[in-house]
């Protein structure tokens, strides 16, 4: 048996790779009443609507497959994705990418599971909020 999971907050972020970042764009801040949260550079925005977000990332190159990059489980605390690590590993999950903070001062890290599907487990505070 499996040690208890540590929290989450749900499935609030999705990563898109698209070949028309602009098209894209309008069509979740226009169409679907997404804000822009933050532009790093010309190939990337992220994009908030609520309690979700969603990350546009512009490839050249033909899709592929489909256009999910990966999905984001948010926890509360930056601790949390750590705690996290530990149970995947317990699991014998495959972690991809290990903790790590990024430069907008999120922390998160990556596991693969079948078929290639990656889940970032993610605490990003400016897309939480307050808790």
């Amino acid at each position: 048996m499996t040690a208890a999971r540590p929290p989450s907050l749900g499935l609030r972020h999705a990563a898109l790779r698209v070949r028309d970042l602009a098209a894209a764009e309008d069509f979740f801040v226009r169409v679907l009443g997404y804000e822009v949260a933050w532009r790093p550079d010309p190939g990337n925005v992220y994009l908030r609507r609520h309690e979700d977000d969603v990350a546009l990332h512009r490839v050249d190159a033909p899709v592929g497959p489909g256009v999910l990059d990966h999905l984001g489980l948010f926890v509360p605390r930056a601790e949390d994705v750590d705690a996290w690590e530990k149970h995947l590993d317990a699991c014998g999950a495959r972690v991809v990418a290990r903790p790590q903070t990024h430069r907008d001062g999120a922390r998160s890290l990556y596991v693969e599971g079948p078929e290639g599907i990656r889940v970032q487990v993610l605490h990003h505070p400016a897309a939480i909020g307050p808790r």
